[in-house]
């Protein structure tokens, strides 16, 4: 007789491997398995056998009759040990095919973001690496939500932790959720441990650098050591003031007045001047933190860097002084900064370097920029094709630890026994509200309830035609009502996000009590000063949905400032010593096109123009809204500072403009108030022979191939067009790109 197993192949009957199983059934049970208890497995198992089939036995069929045969003979508790045995082994099983066939969909996808569950375009390789990194994000989401729910449960017993879970798959989103266990988001840090004790605190083995040389071999190192302890972005404010005291150390503190001069020794073949040194050192750090990293699912370090205009770095840095007990030089930094800027554009002609995402800080007072030197040398390379971020403000407010994200810091001091300065900054949690969801969820509890009707009359509009249905006429008709109702039910809303960014700071208090997170024990960010994020996603379509423009109008401004300055004020009156919370609009690379088409199959209205929720207070496809109309939407009248996590305006060019037509852009950005944007326009490579151009081109320069690829930004960051997720790539499409023409100035 044969057995027909499980991957349908045929095995020869074989009675005593039931009798095995049969008799670990018992063991686990506690008897002690005797002649006496063997005769009755046998027993057992040859009553199970009687009520077998002579042909086509399976396995199941024999496992259900062992379990019959036990209850017959009375083994109740035989019985029940065996059926949960068999389920846990039916239990890894699923489990492993469920991995089997991810692997399966992972060898066949053309890139990782279309085979993995929350994609990402800097993973740009598709290798066993990356498939052993995502293959466990759905266990991650697991367990971080049962952490999660656990912490809320423990800390608000009469809450229904189990919202938590509902919530999140239809009005929130929680970023990074399959990531790694437990980790905060981003972070700003400060350098000055490094400085004191290398990064032997957090785990490495190598102490304070001594010269420049070792100071940016250990720098790479740093910025892998730190982001393997955080989900996203790792930003290094005050790198080049770091760098400037090293270069000072090794050539003096004019060396940028000696560029031409010889680095090299007199007996080496390979002849350095020390510009051509410095520009070594910028290489070997980008080039070295682009490579892939195992801690972060074989993808590059995310991190960015700032440079500050001379007012912006004595706010920050006049009293700072090294461990030396020196004082950070403007003039050679200053220097350094710009001259990096401008190394990175030439060099992304020969390798598009996708970071670090550089921001340039600049202060706008009375109606001019206080560095005028900076501000046209910022123009300059904008018009060369240079590729970053302006962030723009009347002080020294606040920094960029992101490519969209800005947090609010201290008054800029230094700290000389601890080194602690205003730099330190960041979020450790982000979790974004889906508005088109949570409007429409509204207007249809207030559909029948006397509130609303009240509204109408006062304003002497005709009531409902259906007391319990709207219609969208009817909702656009009274969509000043129900904005005017709507911060009540958002504030009920934010409440509960507020436990679960609560729950999930104690989370972190947990790991950080255990010592596991070293980098805030070493002193490099200071946990008290990270924000807890309170994201949007979805405005545009609210805002559509109640058939208001997404334009410059006084509609669309009013439901702006409504719920911008809503989560504002909430999140003013939540604060405490340990916990500040602030609001972005966060980029949603993935969860775009996951709340679209979830909100799309749950019945709610959905634009039929594009394919996601776009991550701005205009609409990228609108053909209608000029680049002045997109800097004044992200400007004051709209969002102000009540966006004060952030919101990159990114600005689509099909090409690259004039010196003298950023000027006029970035002025009137300041003008109108919009503090953070860049200009974004593809660049292309050719895949033959890899000529890289700043603009596209649809027939290669230099070898005449057509063989080209894209580099754009979903947000933020540049990378391959072709690395992007289906539904991202569809999205791209629909952009529009001004022209060049088409500004004037």
């Amino acid at each position: 007789m044969e057995v027909i197993k499980r991957d349908g192949t045929l095995e020869k009957f074989d009675k005593e491997k039931i009798v095995k199983a049969v008799i670990k059934a018992f063991k686990e049970c506690g008897y002690d398995v005797g002649e006496l208890i063997l005769k009755q497995i046998n027993r057992i198992v040859e009553y199970a056998l009687m009520d077998c089939p002579k042909e086509n036995l399976d396995v199941e069929t024999i496992q259900n009759a062992v379990e019959k045969s036990l209850m017959h003979f009375q083994y109740y508790d035989i019985a029940k040990a065996y059926i949960i045995y068999r389920q846990r082994r039916k239990d890894i099983r699923e489990a492993a095919q469920k991995k089997i066939r991810f692997i399966e969909k992972f060898k066949k996808s053309d890139n990782t973001a279309n085979a993995t569950i929350d994609d990402n375009a800097n993973v740009s390789n598709h290798n066993i690496a990356v498939l052993n990194s995502e293959i466990h994000k759905e266990d991650n989401a697991e367990v971080n939500l049962r952490m999660w729910e656990l912490k809320l449960k423990e800390l608000y017993p009469d809450f229904d932790y189990k919202l938590l879970v509902k919530d999140a798959n239809s009005i929130c989103y929680l970023h990074d959720l399959s990531s790694q266990i437990g980790m905060p988001y981003c972070v700003a840090i400060t350098l000055y441990p490094f400085y004191l004790n290398g990064i032997k605190e957090i785990g490495g083995l190598s102490v304070a650098p001594k010269n420049i040389d070792s100071f940016c071999g250990m720098f790479i190192n740093l910025v892998f050591a730190i982001a393997s302890q955080f989900k996203g972005a790792v930003s290094i404010p005050s790198t080049f003031i770091g760098m400037d005291w090293y270069l000072r150390k090794e050539w003096g503190d004019k060396y940028y007045e000696k560029l031409e001069l010889s680095a090299s020794s007199e007996y080496t073949n390979r002849k350095q001047t020390i510009h051509k040194q410095i520009h070594q050192y910028f290489q070997q750090i980008c080039y070295s933190l682009m490579q892939p990293s195992g801690s972060r699912g074989n993808q590059a370090v995310f991190w960015n860097v700032s440079i500050f205009d001379k007012p912006f770095f004595d706010a920050m840095y006049s009293d700072f002084y090294y461990p030396d007990s020196t004082k950070a030089q403007w003039e050679s930094i200053n220097w350094l900064q710009k001259d990096f800027l401008h190394w990175l554009n030439q060099e992304r002609l020969k390798c598009i370097l996708t970071f670090p995402v550089v921001s340039a800080c600049l202060i706008y007072q009375n109606g001019k920029f206080l560095d005028e030197d900076l501000y046209n040398y910022l123009c300059e390379e904008y018009s060369q094709g240079n590729s970053f971020f302006t962030y723009i403000s009347d002080s020294a407010d606040s920094l960029s630890s992101c490519c969209r994200l800005s947090s609010k810091i201290n008054k800029p001091q230094f700290n000389f026994t601890n080194g602690q300065l205003s730099e330190m900054t960041g979020s450790k949690n982000v979790i974004t509200l889906n508005i088109n969801r949570i409007v429409q969820d509204f207007v249809n509890s207030i559909k029948d309830q006397f509130i609303l009707h009240r509204e109408v009359l006062k304003d002497n509009l005709p009531l409902p035609k259906n007391p319990n249905t709207l219609s969208f006429e009817e909702i656009s008709l009274y969509k000043e009502q129900i904005i005017k109702l709507f911060p009540k039910y958002l504030i009920s809303i934010l409440e509960r996000i507020y436990k679960y960014h609560t729950a999930y700071n104690e989370i972190l208090k947990d790991l950080y009590n255990a010592n596991l997170l070293t980098v805030y024990k070493a002193g490099f960010i200071d946990m008290k000063k990270q924000y807890l994020t309170i994201g949007i996603n979805g405005l545009n379509q609210a805002a559509e949905f109640l058939g208001i423009q997404c334009n410059n109008n006084s509609s669309y401004k009013e439901f702006c400032n409504i719920i911008f300055n809503t989560i504002k004020e909430q999140n003013a009156l939540h604060k405490t010593k340990e916990l500040m919370f602030n609001t972005e609009f966060t980029p949603c690379e993935s969860a775009a096109i996951k709340l679209y088409n979830r909100d799309k199959k749950d019945g709610y209205y959905v634009p039929k123009d594009t394919n996601l929720y776009a991550s701005y207070i205009y609409k990228p496809n609108d053909e209608d809204i000029s680049v002045l109309d997109k800097l004044y939407l992200h400007g004051k009248d709209f969002c102000g500072d009540m966006l004060d996590g952030g919101s990159a305006a990114h600005i689509n060019l099909d090409s690259h403009l004039t010196k003298e037509q950023y000027k006029h852009l970035i002025k009137y950005a300041a003008e109108v108030g919009c503090k953070y944007f860049t200009f974004n326009i593809p660049n292309c490579e050719c895949e033959e022979c890899h000529y890289i151009a700043k603009q596209p081109f649809d027939k290669c320069p230099k070898c005449s191939s057509t063989n080209t690829s894209l580099w754009d930004r979903i947000i933020g960051y540049l990378t391959k067009i072709s690395n992007w997720s289906n539904g991202r790539q569809i999205e791209q499409k629909t952009r529009v790109y001004t022209k060049a023409e088409d500004i004037d100035g």
